[in-house]
């Protein structure tokens, strides 16, 4: 029976790799992949995933009031399995058209994102995903210091830590930073002893 999987990890922790390799190993074996990912991540410049370390693919772009699965039923039912790359920026409704195209359809999809934000606060779609998919693992990555990465630290053009803002502030290695929670806190306390927050 197919499931509905939530891999999610920090920031540099190899999500979006991952994703296209998982897509290549259906593809070998001659299956149809659906690779999508929410419109809103506009880094590549359009529909494109590419990971860090030069893996790429073409994809199809969704905005947040698609109805995904009306577009899998009505133009992608022949696809074996669906691959969503940075689903922490679906909607939760997004997320259950998801895991219904799973009971419907009984085809696996395999959701790739992040789990919180830059706040350590989740994202909806994150939180759907843990509400709903059968199959949750961690894509574990490192802070600088050696210890578990768990916050996706977001930085200012002076190369402060930000801790307050909006939720989504697309980028990349030039905006964020994998850290553990210690060294996190640790920056906030030194910001806070130097006037910066």
């Amino acid at each position: 029976m197919a499931k509905l999987y939530f891999k999610f990890g920090a920031m540099g922790c190899s999500k979006t790799a991952q994703a296209l390799i998982t897509k290549f190993n259906y593809e070998e074996r001659g299956m149809k992949v659906l690779l999508m990912k929410p419109d809103i991540d506009d880094r590549e410049g359009g529909s494109i995933v590419r990971s860090r370390i030069g893996l790429e693919s073409p994809c199809l772009m969704v905005s947040a009031d698609e109805n995904i699965y009306d577009l899998y039923y009505n133009k992608y039912s022949d696809c074996d399995v669906v691959i969503v790359d940075e689903c922490q920026f679906l909607t939760p409704d997004q997320v259950d058209q998801l895991g219904k195209i799973v009971l419907d359809r009984d085809i696996p999809v395999l959701c790739f994102g992040l789990r919180t934000d830059f706040a350590t606060h989740l994202f909806p779609g994150s939180r759907r995903l843990f509400e709903l998919a059968e199959s949750i693992t961690e894509i574990k990555s490192i802070c600088r210091c050696g210890a578990k990465a768990t916050v996706n630290a977001r930085f200012d053009d002076e190369g402060n830590v930000v801790y307050k803002g909006d939720q989504i502030c697309i980028g990349g290695n030039n905006r964020y930073e994998a850290m553990c929670r210690s060294c996190w806190e640790k920056r906030k306390k030194q910001q806070q002893e130097r006037g910066i927050i």
